[in-house]
């Protein structure tokens, strides 16, 4: 039996969209950006219109390759990074610290760091319930709270981006850990913008569906990528 949906516009990918000069003198962080996905792909686009970043994960070797990467394509902006391991509160403490020396300011952070899987919950062990939660809830509370006290006693405000997911709202099997820690994400957004309001910080999540990229392919099946991208309203993946 063949598909008989019609073919979206939008099934190709469309071209990059250059650059308008929005981040032009801010100072960005991204954390879990080395190598592709998300995290990369924010970092470039952030450079991309303008701006200057620091790059963060827990793979030095990985951060090593993308600051050379980006710094290669982006010769005249900065380009920096800081191993962090996204469980530990004073590793965190020590990423917004180091940001602020190595960038002069922070303006922009980008929550990035999740951690998924694909167990169901009958099986499903505490320490692979805790590990997701820690490294995609956790983290992103974490962070968010080192942003605040930096951002509470600087005089230009700033913007916390967290990245959620629409497994924060939408039931897939094998993904109760995650699809719990990204709904928790976006309740923390809410709550904590609530309050940065006072700072004139602004907090705000997205939820991407679906994006593949090489390390995605290590926790999942081709088949089951596939079949996900599938589903969406432009028939492929972002």
């Amino acid at each position: 039996m063949t598909d008989s949906r019609p073919v979206s516009p939008l099934a190709t990918p469309p071209e990059e969209v250059a650059g308008h000069n929005l981040l032009a003198g801010k100072k960005a962080i991204v954390t879990a950006a080395a190598g592709t996905g998300i995290g990369f792909a924010t970092a470039r686009r952030i450079l991309l219109e303008g701006g200057d970043v620091l790059v963060s994960d827990f793979h030095e070797r990985r951060l090593g390759e993308t600051v050379e990467k980006l710094s290669a394509e982006f010769p005249n902006q900065q380009v920096v990074s800081f191993v962090c391991d996204v469980s530990s509160t004073e590793q965190v403490n020590e990423l917004f610290a180091s940001a602020a020396s190595q960038l002069g300011r922070i303006d922009v952070v980008v929550n990035n760091a999740g951690l998924g899987g694909e167990t169901p919950v009958v099986d499903m062990t505490d320490e692979q319930w805790d590990r997701v939660v820690d490294i995609t809830l956790n983290s992103t509370f974490r962070a968010t709270r080192a942003a605040l006290a930096y951002f509470r006693d600087a005089p230009h405000g700033g913007i916390i981006v967290n990245n959620a997911s629409v497994l924060g709202w939408r039931a897939q099997r094998g993904q109760a850990h995650y699809a719990a820690a990204k709904a928790g994400v976006m309740a923390l957004t809410r709550c904590s913008a609530v309050e940065a309001a006072d700072y004139g910080v602004r907090i705000n999540a997205v939820a991407p569906s679906i994006a593949k990229h090489p390390f995605l392919a290590k926790v999942t099946s081709d088949d089951l990528l596939d079949e996900l991208a599938s589903r969406e309203a432009y028939g492929r993946a972002a």
